[in-house]
Order: C-alpha cells, then sequence, then structure tokens
C-alpha cells in the first residue's frame, strides 16, 4: 500500500492524495462509511458505491465473534463475503476495550472479553489481531490498542499509552510472519495531553519490526468520547505534527461535519463515524445549514427535498413530507432512505473538500461552512 500526496498545498497543513491499495484507489480526504458486522445497516454494497463510497470499515472483535474465522475464509475473505470490491479496514476491537469495560480483562498478553452475545471467552493479542485481519482479507488492519476514558487522568492514559506502544511494536513483528499485502496502521493515544499525544507520534513514527517493517499509516484513536471540538482540533494537530509527512492519517470515530471540516484543515486523510447511519435510523438528517429532524410536525406537509443541494436518490426522488410520514408510522423504508442520504451527504462533503484544495480555496470555503453548518444545533 502507499499513499501518494497530490496537488501540494501552498495553505499549510491540508492535502490531498491518493492510496494505492491491492483492492483499489482511495482518493483522499475521504470518510469510510462503518459496517460493524460486515454490514452497512440498511445499504446494499451497489447502494454504497452510487454513493461514492470507496473504502469500508468493519470491526475485527465483532467479526470474530460473527460470523467467526472459519465462515469469512469458506466466503474467500471479508470482502466476497460482503460483496464489495473495494478495499476495507478493519478497527482492532480497542474501543471494545473501554466500551466493554465490565466484559474484559486487560493484560500485558492482550485482552480477555466475554462475549457480548453469548458469554463465552475471547481472547485478543496483538499478533492474533495481525493473523486473524490478514486471514480474513482486510486491507488494511489497526494495530490492537489500549484506550482508556480521558476522565482516568494523566497516570491511566500515560500507562494506557505505553501499552499501545508495546503492544505496536509486537503488531509490526507478527506483521512480518504473515504472507500478503495486508497494510497495518498504528494508532496515536494519549488523552487530553497534548504532549502524550506527541510522544505517542514520535515512537510510532521511529518504530520497526524486526526486519525493519515500518507502519504504513497511522491513525488518531481516543477522540470523539468526551473532549470539545477545540480541544480535539488541538489534540490532533499534536498528534499529527510528528508524523511522517509521507504517510496517511486517520482519525478514528469522529465526528461531525463539521469536525470533518476542521480535521482535514489539520491534515487528516481518513475519516470513519457511526453518526451518519446511527442518526439517520433515529430521524437526523444532515443538510448544508445543519442537521434536520424529520420527525418534527413542521415536515408532515413539506414536499420538499431534505437539502435541495443533494443528488442522493433519497433527495431526488421523495420528500420530506414522505419521509416523515415513514418515521411516523415504523416503515422499514425510512431509516433506509435516511441513511442513503447522511451517507451520500458525508462522502460529498469529502468530495467538495478535495476539490476545494486542489483549487486552492479551502481555507475560505472551511470558514464559510464553518460560519453557516450548524450540525450540533436546537432541532430544525
Amino acid at each position: 500500500m502507499k499513499w501518494i500526496e497530490s496537488h501540494p498545498q501552498t495553505e499549510g497543513k491540508p492535502r490531498t492524495g491518493s492510496l494505492h491499495t491491492e483492492a483499489g484507489i482511495v482518493e483522499t480526504p475521504n470518510f469510510m462509511p462503518v459496517g460493524t458486522r460486515g454490514s452497512v445497516r440498511g445499504l446494499s454494497s451497489d447502494v454504497l458505491s452510487r454513493a461514492g463510497t470507496e473504502i469500508l470499515l468493519v470491526n475485527l472483535f465483532h467479526l470474530w465473534l460473527r460470523p467467526g474465522e472459519r465462515i469469512l475464509k469458506g466466503a474467500g475473505g471479508i470482502r466476497p463475503f460482503m460483496g464489495w470490491k473495494g478495499p476495507v479496514l478493519s478497527d482492532s476491537g480497542g474501543f471494545q476495550i473501554l466500551s466493554l469495560k465490565e466484559r474484559r480483562k486487560v493484560s500485558e498478553e492482550g485482552v480477555h472479553f466475554q462475549s457480548p452475545y453469548d458469554g463465552s471467552s475471547v481472547f485478543l493479542s496483538p499478533e492474533e489481531v495481525v493473523r486473524f485481519s490478514e486471514e480474513i482479507g482486510v486491507t488494511i488492519a489497526m494495530v490492537l490498542d489500549h484506550l482508556v476514558s480521558p476522565e482516568e487522568g494523566t497516570g491511566k492514559n500515560r500507562e494506557a499509552l505505553e501499552r499501545t506502544l508495546r503492544w505496536a511494536k509486537r503488531s509490526l513483528d507478527a506483521r512480518e510472519s504473515v504472507e500478503g499485502e495486508m497494510a497495518l496502521f498504528g494508532i496515536v493515544q494519549g488523552g487530553l495531553d497534548p504532549e502524550l499525544r506527541q510522544f505517542c507520534a514520535r515512537e510510532l513514527s521511529g518504530m520497526t519490526g524486526l526486519s525493519g517493517t515500518i507502519f504504513d499509516g497511522y491513525g488518531i484513536g481516543g477522540l470523539g468520547i468526551g473532549e470539545t471540538p477545540e480541544e480535539r482540533v488541538s489534540l490532533v494537530a499534536a498528534a499529527i505534527e510528528p508524523l511522517p509527512r509521507n504517510k496517511p492519517r486517520y482519525l478514528m470515530g469522529v465526528g461531525y461535519p463539521e469536525d470533518l471540516i476542521q480535521a482535514v484543515g489539520e491534515g487528516v486523510d481518513l475519516f470513519d463515524c457511526v453518526l451518519p447511519t446511527r442518526n439517520a435510523r433515529n430521524g437526523m438528517l444532515f443538510t448544508r445549514s445543519g442537521r434536520l429532524i424529520i420527525r418534527n410536525a413542521k415536515y408532515g406537509e413539506d414536499f420538499g427535498p431534505i437539502d435541495e443541494t443533494c443528488s442522493c436518490q433519497t433527495c431526488q426522488s421523495y420528500s420530506r413530507a414522505y419521509l416523515h410520514h415513514l418515521f411516523r408510522t415504523g416503515e422499514m423504508l425510512g431509516p433506509v432512505l435516511n441513511t442513503i442520504h447522511n451517507v451520500t451527504f458525508y462522502l460529498s462533503l469529502m468530495k467538495e473538500m478535495r476539490e476545494q484544495l486542489v483549487m486552492g480555496t479551502f481555507s475560505r470555503w472551511k470558514n464559510h461552512m464553518l460560519t453557516h453548518m450548524n450540525s450540533r444545533g436546537n432541532n430544525e
């Protein structure tokens, strides 16, 4: 895998590029819809392609449990199993260390989980994550990292960071022992401490495997779980500063449209987040002026599209009134149409950012969008 910068910018940090993988090329900056269990809820692979999706995210922990390695290998790998032809990035399960803290025990060797499905015991180690990722044919694998809440304080975050670095080294060593073209990304942790973030980024940048292998890219993890948007921007900037310019940077699990715009301004290349799909199922739709809550009564007789500037199937064919009706009656079609719109909106936003960067007008565009967009505001 190789990331190639295109149209070097004169504006500073933001950049465009292309991620060349064995499964296809991804133009950056870009957004990965989240298919945790091998499915972006409500959307087929064909629909995702028509929406402009170039790369998908899956969760290794959940795929390990269901359907499991035997089924995935029998299908020829995760991509044929999903009917998806493009690249796939797998999250390692580090977030589950935080979200399933009552069901896990962390040691230096790895993490023992109790399955949320049937209570069975599951063990993930850095080596097993690399091996399983390669076995099921993911394009890009994230290392196993130790994520703790920022509320745990600097001491706990430093302890988790140091374990993350030790696990990262083991992951690089393990990568050298498996065959295939799978790329491997390290993950920058450090909580809300910019100095810890920079320390972790420097260590990962200089890390090599037993035979000199280096990371193919870098994730920035542990954000979007409590910090303010202003804190996030400064922490992302701190994490990126020591990272090599010629490798892709991936902000994990973030966020609202405004967050993506801000982070691209700091030089982030890849994103994923459940917001567009989860919010769609709950009736929250994203537009260029902010969020739209389709269940609100005022949309019951509104026969215009969600967003007049949007080219998605939903906006081209259905009215706000119809979507309001679907939500109020609990029809399955409602969340599907909402999800098509939200995913298309995110992907179109990324494409627009790439175009603005190429034209050299990103800074002015960014300021305009952040002034007029209000995705976190009062219900509309």
